[in-house]
């Protein structure tokens, strides 16, 4: 239970921290196109991508995959751009249509626990539980992801429903912003330059 104590809030600080803004990006863009009254699909949606980033994590720290760091850190932004892009694509909002957003926050979960997989591999190594370990980090990263995901859902709802600024508009700004961040961090981590 000492490894868990350790992990959670490791995990938190994974998405909470300034240097997680490419988690955070990735956040912002799978839930720009949902409101407060979504959240349960959303709730959905940030456990699949701890899910794919869990077991990237689980497999790496069992050494069972390795990844090159600098491509992980090049695809993470890729991953955020593609997501960004395809909010653009919505236009009604409805269940069905935004069902790919389970699939990318799956998918590009795995991508984004290989970012993190050689850090928790070097100090899950160290003789501590692993199973622990895993359990607690990733707890800690679904509860600040959900803590992003709450703050987002509510700034959505005030710009929305108070401004009465056109959701897909909201939706466009918000993508386009994070697509603008995305692209400046994936041109930094060209791996072959």
């Amino acid at each position: 239970m000492q490894d868990f104590s350790f992990y959670f809030p490791w995990g938190w600080k994974h998405i909470m921290s300034w240097d997680a803004l490419d988690h955070q990006l990735f956040i912002a863009a799978l839930s720009a196109i949902y409101l407060l009254k979504g959240w349960r699909q959303v709730l959905v949606l940030v456990t699949a991508f701890t899910i794919g980033h869990s077991l990237t994590l689980a497999l790496s720290v069992y050494d069972v995959i390795r990844f090159d760091s600098k491509w992980v850190e090049f695809l993470i932004p890729c991953t955020i751009i593609i997501t960004a892009i395809s909010n653009l694509f919505q236009k009604k909002f409805t269940a069905r249509s935004i069902r790919i957003n389970y699939f990318l926050a799956l998918f590009f979960g795995l991508i984004h626990g290989m970012g993190f997989a050689n850090a928790i591999r070097i100090t899950l190594a160290s003789g501590q539980s692993i199973g622990w370990g895993l359990f607690g980090f990733n707890l800690g990263l679904e509860a600040g992801q959900i803590a992003v995901v709450l703050v987002l859902l509510l700034v959505s709802e005030v710009i929305i429903d108070l401004f009465k600024v056109n959701r897909r508009e909201w939706v466009i700004f918000l993508s386009a912003a994070v697509f603008s961040l995305a692209v400046k961090m994936a041109i930094e981590r060209i791996p072959f330059k």
